[in-house]
């Protein structure tokens, strides 16, 4: 595989009226980096992950993101890490739209 660049990911983004909506930036052999797009409102519903980390990016927008018990809202620019095995959701609170980076690793699909 060679290497990849995206240059302004918060712009490939697509919204939905009804769901979050996914997309895939890039994905390698160990790592996963996919897009996330919320309406104000919209949430991904709290789940886990075994054996495979989650790092949320928030590219633009607000996000309210749950990780255990602790809730934090953050901002463009900063950074969550739900750990394997650690519930975790993300929620737009509005008003604006939110756009998330969502880096897994390992990839989904490729843990045996």
């Amino acid at each position: 595989m060679t290497g990849m660049f995206v240059r302004q990911p918060a712009a490939l983004a697509t919204f939905s009226p009804d769901r979050m909506t996914k997309g895939t930036l890039a994905r390698g052999e160990f790592l996963f980096a996919g897009l996330n797009a919320f309406e104000p409102g919209q949430e991904h519903a709290p789940h886990t992950h075994e054996g495979q980390d989650k790092l949320y990016v928030v590219l633009q927008g607000a996000a309210e993101v749950l990780i255990g018990d602790a809730t934090e809202l953050l901002a463009t620019g900063d950074i969550a890490l739900a750990p394997s095995g650690v519930l975790h959701s993300i929620r737009n609170p509005g008003p604006g739209r939110l756009v998330v980076m969502a880096v897994l690793g390992p990839p989904p699909g490729a843990r045996g």
